[in-house]
């Protein structure tokens, strides 16, 4: 073979290689939910796709899930095992490639003359350069190239798992702050409740002073102070535990002006779903997208198991020149070149190769149950959002009355115990009856937001306006 006919007999050998992909055609697996959701939200204003600047309402949660997303440990190493496996793609993509290698080496040896053949010492030079490629697989049956796609799905599988840590995160920060504020809201009302109490019991010991009360309705104010004291201290401590969560959550200290003095009305969107969406959008959702990206991978494993029943062809080759004198190591009749391919035919392994395929098909079945494990646990996710979305309103309605109908009863109760009409403990108990209406309603009010950060998360967090193949690294296609 001549010098110039080397290039030639290279380019044929690599476009022989991936001429057979072995891995089984892939089809998305049908979905095991229902086509369509049990139950339907109420009328909003926002779109499942919102990004989240967008969904949240209040200026200081906005900045709060900001410095979450650019400080939080969690997030960070999600993003750290992205970029990690998007190396290890290229590590593995660079197989299907020859890896070319130049050299050059001198040798000088000096043979003495008691051994020469000649009678007289001798010394002899030889310089050489060269470039070759060694042990390149001629991937005839896709075994690299099923690696490679592996390797990309196993990359995407990570990048959708950061996507949906990021979600989660959002959901996480919002519900936190939202927490916080409910229990400042509690805080304050346990305060106002203890210094309506402690107002109330300073009436009741002059009363009792002037004998016009007795001991017995003195101690069941007494007692009604220390309860509200209780309180008082309990959501102090929640609320330090609750900034303390939020810290967490954020990865630094927050100031107080982002912290919320309490719950407000819309801190977040009302999403809705318009009639006939199909719950096949859940297939967006970053970690159902994940769970696919590993069935994919998986399916490309299969292939590569495969292709280990087949030959194995390597070549080993180079081109360049040689010379006794470095002076002449260019020169025309100096042209120096070797191929060396060989053939690797499994005939007995032990049952290995065999064994390396049925494992590769138990995974596939096993990313094929996580797969629909995972889209069922989505739809279960939403609907009941949507199951509890259908009632809050209801709820909140009932519960503001209920609160209403308490603080006249009260308002009366002590009217009629000020003119003389009733006992103190009616006081006592309409007083009680109110304090825990009103946390009543803070707490389901609380149900009302979390139910919209809950429901905004659950549809993918505004994901599905996002492009995933753009992830993709040096622009491979999934």
């Amino acid at each position: 073979m001549s010098r110039a006919m080397f290039p030639l007999a290279l380019v044929a050998a690599l476009t022989l290689a991936g001429c057979v992909n072995l891995a089984p055609d892939y089809q998305q697996p049908a979905a095991p939910v229902p086509a369509q959701w049990p139950a339907s939200a109420d009328t909003g204003t926002a779109s499942a796709q919102l990004g989240w600047q967008s969904f949240f309402l209040d200026a200081r949660l906005r900045q709060v899930v900001g410095q979450a997303l650019d400080n939080n440990r969690d997030l960070r190493v999600a993003a750290l095992n992205v970029e990690k496996a998007r190396a290890l793609y290229r590590v593995q993509r660079a197989e299907l490639l020859p890896s070319v290698n130049a050299s050059a080496s001198g040798t000088h040896s000096r043979t003495p003359a008691s051994t020469s053949s000649t009678g007289s010492a001798t010394t002899s030079h030889q310089y050489s350069a060269e470039v070759g490629l060694s042990a390149y697989e001629l991937d005839l049956f896709g075994r690299i190239r099923n690696l490679s796609d592996a390797a990309l799905e196993d990359y995407l599988q990570l990048e959708e798992t950061r996507r949906s840590t990021q979600i989660s995160l959002i959901g996480e920060v919002a519900t936190a702050w939202l927490t916080l504020a409910a229990d400042r809201d509690l805080l304050h009302l346990a305060e106002e409740t203890l210094a309506s109490q402690q107002a109330s019991y300073a009436l009741q010991q002059r009363s009792h002073d002037l004998g016009n009360t007795s001991g017995l309705a003195l101690a069941q104010a007494q007692t009604t102070v220390e309860s509200a004291r209780v309180d008082v201290a309990t959501y102090q401590s929640q609320v330090q535990q609750d900034i303390n969560a939020l810290n967490l959550l954020v990865g630094g200290t927050l100031s107080d002006d982002l912290l919320p003095d309490g719950l407000d009305d819309s801190s977040a969107q009302l999403l809705e779903i318009p009639a006939g969406l199909p719950s096949s959008l859940l297939q967006q959702r970053p970690d159902v997208l994940a769970a696919e990206h590993g069935l994919k991978s998986a399916n490309a494993d299969i292939g590569a198991a495969r292709a280990a029943f087949f030959p194995t062809i390597s070549l080993t080759a180079s081109a360049g020149s040689s010379s006794t004198a470095l002076s002449g190591l260019f020169k025309s009749d100096s042209g120096a070149w070797s191929f060396a391919p060989s053939l690797s035919l499994p005939i007995f392994d032990g049952g290995a190769n065999r064994a390396n395929l049925d494992a590769a098909k138990s995974e596939r079945d096993i990313q094929l149950a996580t797969y629909e494990q995972t889209l069922q646990s989505a739809f279960r996710e939403v609907a009941d959002v949507l199951a509890e979305r259908s009632t809050l309103r209801q709820r909140l309605q009932a519960q503001q009355a209920l609160t209403d109908a308490t603080a006249r009863s009260y308002q009366l109760a002590d009217v009629l115990y000020r003119n003389g009409a009733s006992s103190y403990l009616n006081v006592l108990d309409a007083q009680r009856e109110l304090y825990a209406a009103r946390q009543d309603l803070i707490s389901l009010q609380l149900t009302e937001q979390s139910n919209r950060i809950t429901f905004y998360r659950v549809l993918g967090g505004g994901s599905l306006s996002q492009t995933p193949a753009a992830n993709t690294p040096d622009g491979a296609t999934p």
